[in-house]
């Protein structure tokens, strides 16, 4: 079955190059009108330019696609909204959002100035709610929506240098992990996206000879998958150098102590607390609550019981 967005309305972010600009480029030749927005700035977000949506957007149409540039940036609550609205009323409709866009500024955390860390918070984390609040309502009165945040493995598993990325990037996926299930019962569905590619903000990373290996339409797929009407929920995939991987939350099995526990019974039996043989993974923090207290009612001396 071959994916359509035949009469589906998109919006991309910091779609004016790299990853923004391939999934642009591919939701529009599947048949999408496609709101290409990149503020035209430089990778730490100081700046700005028309010339780079405006560039991909002549790509769409000169191929007989459908689409129109904006240049607002993400970080500005209003701004975003205006984003929707033209969609909108452009377009008739707001379907499909993938929230690209996203700034660099590195540095160890001892060195680094906190407004570094806020605005890098502002565009990724903010900047994706931002986009989101202003389209939610549009799809939760239509009963149909699909929206992609960009985590990352930075977010997911560290990366030196850092902090402040890192947790933007984490951020993304508590807001998918609540999103979805508030969102589900009209029809949006919310995933995110790990992506591992050679773009402007990665440049200098990797090695002229592995390029291609990592070019950023590896992980297009992925991405068009999730904007599809059959995308799971709340799912997290890594994409990149056409690997594909499920990324989750697990928890261990667990242990109850008692009562009477002590930091010195957590200390002498953590081997078993922080084993993660026969981990699971769960819906949402309902679910983990019901277990706990499924486990501490049995007392079973294992979180799942006997």
């Amino acid at each position: 079955m071959r994916i359509r967005f035949d009469g589906r309305v998109a919006i991309v972010t910091g779609a004016g190059g790299g990853l923004g600009r391939c999934y642009a480029l591919e939701l529009a030749r599947r048949g999408a009108a496609v709101v290409v927005n990149d503020l035209g700035g430089a990778v730490d977000g100081g700046g700005g330019s028309t010339s780079m949506a405006q560039a991909v957007v002549d790509e769409i149409t000169t191929a007989g696609g459908t689409a129109v540039a904006n240049h607002d940036s993400v970080a500005d609550r209003a701004a975003a909204q205006r984003m929707v609205d033209e969609a909108v009323s452009r377009f008739g409709s707001m379907d499909i959002i993938v929230n690209n866009a996203g700034i660099l500024r590195d540095r160890t955390f001892a060195k680094m100035e906190l407004d570094d860390f806020q605005k890098v918070v502002d565009v990724h984390l903010m900047g994706s709610v931002n986009v989101t609040k202003a389209a939610f309502p549009v799809m939760k009165e239509r009963g149909y929506g699909r929206i992609v945040l960009t985590t990352s493995s930075s977010g997911l598993y560290g990366n030196f240098g850092q902090a402040n990325y890192a947790a933007a990037k984490l951020g993304l996926v508590g807001f998918m992990n609540t999103l979805k299930l508030e969102g589900a019962k009209y029809g949006i569905k919310v995933n995110s996206v790990a992506p591992t590619a050679a773009t402007r903000m990665t440049d200098g990373l990797w090695a002229p000879e592995v390029l291609d290996a990592v070019a950023p339409e590896h992980v297009v797929p992925a991405v068009i998958y999730l904007c599809s009407e059959d995308s799971p929920n709340g799912h997290i995939i890594e994409a990149g150098g056409t690997y594909f991987a499920r990324v989750a939350i697990v928890e261990a099995r667990g242990v109850v102590l008692g009562p009477q526990a002590t930091a010195e019974d957590v200390a002498a039996r953590y081997e078993e607390i922080a084993d993660l043989s026969g981990s699971r993974t769960f819906d949402s923090g309902l679910e983990i609550a019901t277990t706990i207290l499924k486990a501490v009612s049995g007392a079973s001396g294992n979180a799942d019981g006997p």
